[in-house]
């Protein structure tokens, strides 16, 4: 008989049967593509993780940031200012619009942009920021607002991770001219696959339209030159249900983060500052002072000695990448890297997975893996 104890996976998508209902009643009315499932949820999304802006589905997260920026006119010769630490498409949104990301350092404690960095690295060249609400913690908006307008900026949030986190009682994604949520699977809700742009302007939006729709608004009228972004109505069906069930599964994560804050020892716990709202799309510890090797070893304990599954997010600073290859040092970047490692928090962790985490966390940890 194996004893063996099943796999915590890091992560999980939770697709259930509102879901499939949703999507066989899409399939039974024929109509698949950009229809009316994905205008009520542009709506439902924007009334109720938005802050009642105007939303705009695409097909990505990634297509979000990439109309996004073209809609704000970014191209060549521009700078934004970017972290480096976060996923790839943070940097590629700005370089596939022609212009230059300008890497910059992210504060210890809560992973996002270090105000202070940003103000140095502003140029005659810069444009826009594009802060991250990294795992779900939002950046420092009040302070970031305040450098883009004294300087004339633009801002652009990075939501992929951050589903109705908030920063001093406003959400994410109502602080710049636009801001981009991911629906990806291991995302706090999921349509399958897209995204979503918010924004306050209804110009940008109908911009965006024009961009994710071969540049047409009426059929073979078209204005600028676009792509095939859209999002379909079988995606936004599923995404209409999830988005009913997010607020108990934030709560879900919240509380199995309260439980790892009070109970793991040996490693850094997250920190959340006073002003957020943190919704842990990733709850990531800090193996203090390790090496990347030595985090991976820890790494590799958890998984295969006691099938808990872990992620590394971000191994590789963006800025080192070789698509980038930028010649920088950001020391708090260089630091995190090498020493963050991301724990389960996803709704299904039961509580006794939850408890075996701890345990086993505790007893890596204590051994030094």
């Amino acid at each position: 008989m194996n004893t063996e104890p099943a796999m915590i996976p890091a992560a999980k998508p939770i697709i259930g049967q509102d879901e499939r209902d949703a999507v066989d009643r899409v399939l039974a009315s024929g109509m698949v593509a950009q229809g009316p499932e994905v205008k009520a949820f542009e709506q439902e999304f924007g009334a109720q993780l938005a802050g009642g802006r105007e939303c705009v589905a695409v097909n990505s997260g990634t297509s979000g940031q990439h109309l996004g920026m073209l809609a704000l006119g970014l191209g060549a010769g521009d700078e934004v200012i970017v972290p480096s630490f976060t996923f790839a498409a943070t940097g590629n949104s700005v370089a596939a619009c022609g212009a230059t990301p300008v890497f910059v350092d992210v504060d210890p404690e809560t992973f996002t942009l270090d105000p202070a960095a940003v103000e140095a690295a502003i140029t005659e060249r810069t444009v826009g920021i594009q802060p991250v609400h990294l795992y779900g913690h939002p950046a420092p908006m009040d302070r970031l607002v305040e450098i883009a307008e004294r300087h004339g900026l633009w801002i652009f949030e990075d939501a992929a991770q951050a589903h109705g986190a908030t920063w001093q009682g406003a959400q994410v994604g109502t602080f710049g001219r636009g801001g981009m949520f991911s629906l990806y699977p291991t995302k706090n809700m999921t349509s399958g696959e897209g995204g979503m742009v918010s924004t306050d302007s209804p110009e940008y939006a109908r911009q965006i339209r024009l961009l994710r729709n071969q540049g047409m608004e009426a059929q073979y009228a078209n204005e600028v030159v676009g792509f095939n972004n859209r999002m379909t109505d079988i995606h936004a069906a599923i995404g209409r249900v999830q988005l009913t069930k997010l607020g108990a599964w934030t709560a879900r994560r919240q509380e199995l983060a309260a439980f790892f804050d009070a109970h793991l020892t040996g490693v850094v716990t997250p920190v959340v500052r006073p002003e957020a709202t943190h919704v842990y799309h990733q709850y990531t510890i800090r193996i203090e002072g390790a090496t990347a090797a030595e985090r991976d070893a820890f790494a590799t304990a958890l998984r295969e000695e006691h099938k808990v599954g872990c992620g590394v997010y971000y191994p590789t600073p963006v800025h080192r990448l070789a698509t980038f290859a930028v010649d920088l040092e950001l020391p708090v970047t260089e630091m995190l890297a090498r020493e963050v490692l991301s724990l389960p928090v996803h709704p299904s962790v039961s509580d006794a997975d939850r408890d075996r985490i701890v345990a086993t966390v505790n007893t890596v940890a204590a051994a030094g893996a």
